[in-house]
């Protein structure tokens, strides 16, 4: 194996890269090597289906199958190689499939044969292997840095960056999809862009365009995004969130997926169970149609990397919905289940809401006892919900505050957490800024200080979370407005980005925010490995891209580069 793509990897003055028997993220070899194999079938598809497309006959079924299978990919999704030998078998028939129709479709117009030729390479020609032998014969061939003794580490770090970008793409549009919102434009932009690294491309400017593209791509599928969260679940209002728990029977939902905890709370209402968020599922809480349901009752615990501790004290059974499954402690793997995308060795999966078992396990399990509970000290609450709409709603309020002087400086820190080293930038970033400053949060970095007491400015709260990492549409439209409203580009307001990034979606957000223009990111804590010395030389010259430092040091050049 040979797996660089989020920011656990493994750093060594050989070469960058977890290339063990096992990842740091727990990934085995034979999972790492048939993810990578089912990258290259997807770009076979993808060939395929851009030439269904050109043809007329689109094929959004395969667009679907795509952005599924490449969401099992990202770093800490679907651990299982039997799901992933299943997917292989699935993408070589989805592939095929698809062209059969395009077949069909000469021979309905035989005209059109030259405006789409038949595709060709290694992806589009590959068939899969009868075992697991064999498909890990074939694995070895494809790895991410198949290529690197021929084209360098550059052209193979700018192909890297697009790839996970494009896994990004991929995640947020699955999460609009299974709530009902797709777009052909989108499917055809995934299309397109799979297909364009299946024919192996070496130019680095193009390369870069291409990544900048894959951005831009990322922004329709954001915005796609927001439109099914809002769509389905209504525009999310600030809300205080209990975080201290209630006596009952209770299940625990962690990932992203809304659409999940919305059939769950379906499932469980009118019964004695009390449904509780985890990690990047805190933001639902803000959302009027899960809001009312008043058995989700609150958060508990933290950030992802916090589940082994979480889910081992939590008294009920857990549901991963997405990333961040980590390898279950024996505390409680035999009472966490997954959906989704998400899978590990011999935890029970749970296809299509068929949440029968999970809501029997809560209910055979104690729950919170209210005896335990009666030394847990007072209520205590956190408060979400500030997304686009409800920022944009004060948004006089708030340039008023600015003309004034009240509000000196916005701070955005959003992006990932992680366990390594060095994510305490982010809490003495946001601790650390002054009292004239407000500080914007999307994503689970938030857990590191959305429990400090920040207080507000002119009613404004000084901490304003936006919501999940799949809300950084909102983060941009608050932007947009507030340089619209100022009659000044992002670029010139008083607003600083602090990205913790740790996995592909975070790479995603980032080309998005690249692509719009948006300079002087500062990005951390270490930055990506497959982005090279040139690579990054390139950044910082085109995108004032920073490497962080540390917290007093970036807060203070912050504001005297805005003063």
């Amino acid at each position: 194996m040979f797996c660089y793509q989020c920011e656990q990897t493994t750093r060594l003055p050989t070469g960058d890269g977890c290339a063990s028997a096992k990842g740091l993220c727990g990934k085995d070899a034979t999972t790492a090597d048939l993810q990578d194999l089912l990258v290259h079938a997807v770009k076979g598809i993808a060939q395929q289906a851009r030439r269904a497309r050109a043809l007329g006959v689109p094929d959004n079924d395969a667009g679907a199958f795509m952005l599924h299978a490449l969401f099992t990919t990202l770093t800490n999704v679907n651990f299982n190689p039997t799901r992933f030998v299943t997917l292989l078998h699935e993408a070589a028939a989805v592939r095929d499939r698809v062209a059969a129709r395009c077949e069909a479709a000469l021979v309905a117009d035989s005209d059109t044969a030259q405006t789409a030729p038949a595709p060709t390479g290694p992806a589009v020609d590959w068939t899969p292997a009868a075992d697991l032998t064999g498909l890990l014969a074939q694995a070895a061939t494809v790895p991410v840095n198949a290529d690197l003794a021929r084209v360098g580490a550059d052209v193979v770090g700018l192909r890297a960056l697009i790839l996970y970008g494009m896994k990004g793409v991929a995640a947020y549009a699955n999460h609009a999809a299974v709530l009902g919102y797709t777009r052909d434009a989108v499917f055809a932009g995934v299309e397109e862009t799979m297909a364009y690294l299946a024919s192996d491309p070496t130019d680095m400017a193009e390369l870069l365009d291409r990544a900048l593209s894959v951005g831009r791509l990322n922004l329709q599928v954001m915005e796609m995004l927001d439109a099914a969260n809002t769509g389905r679940f209504g525009t999310p209002h600030p809300t205080a969130v209990r975080v201290t728990p209630v006596a009952g029977k209770a299940i625990l939902v962690s990932g992203h997926d809304l659409g999940d905890l919305e059939a769950l709370l379906k499932q469980t209402a009118g019964t004695d169970i009390n449904v509780y968020t985890h990690g990047e599922m805190l933001p639902a809480h803000g959302y009027p149609a899960l809001k009312a349901y008043p058995h989700l009752v609150g958060n508990f615990g933290g950030a992802w990397q916090d589940q082994q501790t979480d889910f081992a004290t939590f008294p009920g059974p857990i549901l991963m919905t997405s990333n961040c499954i980590i390898e279950p402690g024996p505390r409680y793997r035999q009472r966490i289940f997954t959906t989704g995308p998400v899978g590990w060795p011999g935890v029970r999966h749970l296809a299509d809401h068929a949440f029968a078992p999970l809501i029997a396990a809560a209910h055979a399990l104690p729950g919170f006892k209210a005896d335990d509970l009666k030394t847990a000290g007072p209520e205590q609450t956190v408060t979400v919900g500030f997304g686009g709409d409800a920022v944009l709603g004060v948004a006089g309020a708030v340039v008023e505050a600015v003309k004034a002087g009240d509000i000196r400086h916005f701070f955005l820190i959003g992006g990932c957490d992680g366990a390594a080293a060095g994510r305490n930038y982010y809490s003495d970033f946001a601790t650390g800024a002054p009292d004239d400053t407000v500080v914007l949060t999307l994503g689970c970095a938030k857990y590191r200080f959305n429990r400090h007491e920040f207080g507000s400015i002119g009613g404004i709260p000084r901490l304003l979370d936006i919501g999940q990492c799949n809300d950084s549409y909102s983060a941009i439209r608050i932007a947009s407005a507030l340089a619209e409203a100022f009659g000044c580009g992002v670029n010139d307001l008083p607003l600083s980005l602090v990205v913790s990034w740790f996995e592909q979606k975070a790479a995603a957000v980032l080309l998005t925010l690249l692509a719009l223009g948006i300079r002087n990111i500062r990005l951390g804590p270490t930055l990506p490995a497959f982005l090279t010395p040139t690579l990054l030389a390139v950044l910082v010259e085109r995108f004032g891209i920073q490497p962080i430092t540390t917290a007093p040091d970036d807060i203070a050049a912050a504001l005297t580069c805005a003063a």
